[in-house]
C-alpha cells in the first residue's frame, strides 16, 4: 500500500510540475503557431481580433480583423458586447496582450479563444 501511495504522490507531482503540453491543456485558450493560425482562419463563423493600438496597426494588420485597442478606455466593456457562441483568433504584437485577452474573455464564458504565439511579428516574419 505505501508503494502505490508513492506512486500516486509522484503521478501528482508529475502533472504539478508537467511538460509544455500538459500547461497548454490547463490554459482556457490555445495558443498557436503562425501556420497553426493561418489553417483555423480558414475555418467558417471565425472572428480575427486585432487587440494592438491604432499607432500599431498603422504599420500593418492581418486582413480581415476586427480592431479592439487592448489599451482602450472602454475594452472590457467592448468584449462583453462580443458573441460568446463564436470562435475568436486574437492577436497583438507579440502574443502576450492577446493571450491576456484569451483569459479575460475566459473569465467572461467565452469558450473557443486561440492565440497567436509571437503575435504580429511572427506572423509578418513568414
Amino acid at each position: 500500500m505505501a508503494c502505490n501511495s508513492q506512486n500516486v504522490a509522484n503521478e501528482k507531482t508529475t502533472t504539478k510540475t508537467g511538460t509544455t503540453e500538459t500547461e497548454a491543456q490547463v490554459l482556457p485558450y490555445h495558443d498557436l503557431s503562425v501556420e497553426e493560425f493561418r489553417q483555423k482562419m480558414a475555418e467558417p463563423g471565425i472572428v480575427l481580433m486585432d487587440v494592438r493600438t491604432p499607432e500599431e496597426i498603422a504599420n500593418g494588420k492581418i486582413n480581415g480583423a476586427t480592431e479592439l485597442d487592448y489599451h482602450g478606455a472602454n475594452f472590457e466593456a467592448e468584449i462583453t458586447k462580443l458573441d460568446r457562441t463564436k470562435t475568436y483568433l486574437v492577436y497583438c504584437r507579440s502574443g502576450n496582450r492577446s493571450g491576456k485577452t484569451c483569459n479575460l474573455m475566459a473569465g467572461m464564458g467565452f469558450k473557443n479563444l486561440y492565440n497567436l504565439k509571437g503575435g504580429y511579428n511572427a506572423w509578418s516574419q513568414q
